[in-house]
């Protein structure tokens, strides 16, 4: 007779109400859990933005793979190639010779040339010492007419220093040249997504008849070069705020660092700095702080007016402000239950002391603790969740689909999630086949 072993699965470690939780890691580091959810933008993606580049990974088969499917999946394989690493080369010691054999073969067989190649080389090439400075100089000898972007791949670097991630979005950027800056031009960096046309920026600088420059929006090798001639840059997105500092630095120009927030106060400030930054004057002349607020604060009635009193759940993925989002939806009657994160960043401090003290029994859940796996993933009520985390865990289909903040800011920012959280409400949605795919607002072919 077959008997049951083991015992029932418990949330110890993988939930903690806020009251009790530690900043800024509320959970033990251990094994972790990698649920199915993709819809969060990968190394492949992020480098497909860069126009009239190929991206070349060298690296062994199995890790291959994961990179090769996300090309393919994306229906970009067109500008995708890779070399395959084997266990003799390692024996042999000849790893600069099959990166720079390799690539050059690649190159070679290439009808027409890309302006850049994204080369990723990867923890084997760490592990082995590799002369990286001989490869990268044979293959500048050898295609003088292309620019070679040094990327890596390489996830034991994943907690140690900057990761793969931030990484790629310094390296995305360093090929561009200094140029005389163009007085009306911002260059927006490092964000997967071009900002929603009626986000508080671009609103401000077309009053001004300037450019608002971003990779996102670059279909040539020259729109992309253009991005230099930014008077001022500016990035929100915090994974690249590593990259954006550097390259301001090198070519000299003021900087910016606007993270996406649901704070009025900071976004007013955000505004006020961005405007005196382009010499624009002060804020008022460009927009009415007190109309935006009074058109955020209808918008949060109305939609709060459709969801009532059913529960909500935040994920981290949504937006990198999940406690500020948690904050401003508490502040205006949601119920929010929970919100689905691993760590907190340090700018959301003070959003995580205010919910201790006023919010002490909203659930904190982990996302990659192992008992994720196996913890139920239904609800006897409704719940409308923010973010395909939030959704997957929850077992919701009634659900917000966006990452990463997608290309929300500001006042308009808050303006559109109330707006989505009224669309996801009424509109069930197959979760299960949605968050699974990889790279969220990429071509899918599955």
């Amino acid at each position: 007779m077959l008997k049951r072993v083991g015992h029932p699965v418990d949330e110890k470690g993988a939930a903690v109400v806020i009251k009790d939780a530690t900043f800024p890691v509320p959970f033990a580091q251990g094994l972790e859990f990698n649920s199915p959810v993709h819809g969060n933008w990968n190394i492949v993606h992020t480098g497909m933005l860069m126009p009239e580049a190929r991206q070349i990974y060298v690296c062994a088969d199995n890790c291959m793979r994961g990179v090769v499917l996300t090309a393919a999946e994306m229906n970009a394989a067109d500008r995708f190639s890779f070399v395959i690493v084997k266990e003799e080369n390692l024996l042999n010691g000849n790893l600069e010779d099959i990166t720079i054999e390799g690539v050059t073969d690649v190159l070679n067989k290439l009808e027409e040339k890309p302006k850049a190649v994204l080369l990723f080389t990867v923890c084997l090439h760490h592990f082995l010492g590799c002369d990286l400075e001989r490869v990268y100089q044979e293959l500048e000898e050898r295609f003088p007419k292309i620019t070679f972007i040094r990327c890596y791949m390489d996830p034991i670097m994943q907690k140690h220093g900057p990761t793969p991630d931030q990484k790629l979005r310094k390296a995305i950027y360093e090929p561009l040249p200094k140029r005389k800056a163009d007085e009306k031009a911002v260059s927006f960096l490092g964000s997967d997504f071009a900002l929603e046309k009626n986000a508080d920026l671009k609103r401000i600088v077309r009053a001004h008849q300037g450019i608002f420059r971003e990779l996102p929006g670059c279909k040539s090798w020259e729109d992309y070069l253009a991005l230099s001639e930014g008077k001022l840059f500016v990035s929100s997105y915090p994974p690249s705020k590593y990259g954006a500092e550097v390259i301001s630095e090198r070519l000299k120009r003021p900087y910016l660092y606007l993270p996406g927030s649901f704070d009025y106060k900071e976004i007013t400030a955000q505004l006020e700095n961005f405007c005196q930054a382009m010499g624009y004057g002060k804020l008022e002349k460009m927009i009415s702080v007190e109309e935006e607020i009074a058109a955020c604060e209808k918008a949060l009635e109305k939609v709060h007016e459709v969801i009532g009193d059913t529960a909500v759940a935040i994920d981290y993925l949504y937006h990198p402000r999940p406690l500020g989002l948690a904050k401003l939806l508490l502040t205006h009657g949601f119920r929010v239950i929970r919100i689905y994160l691993d760590s907190i960043s340090p700018e959301e401090k003070a959003e995580f002391e205010w919910l201790k003290e006023h919010a002490p029994d909203l659930q904190l859940i982990a996302t990659i603790q192992v008992k994720m796996r196996v913890l139920p993933r239904t609800s006897d009520e409704k719940i409308l969740a923010i973010g395909q985390k939030a959704a997957w865990f929850t077992g919701s289909p009634y659900f917000v689909n966006m990452v990463q903040g997608g290309g929300l800011y500001g006042f308009d920012g808050i303006r559109r999630t109330a707006e989505l959280m009224a669309e996801a409400f009424i509109e069930e949605k197959d979760t299960e086949d949605l968050v699974v795919r990889k790279g969220w607002g990429c071509e899918s072919c599955i």
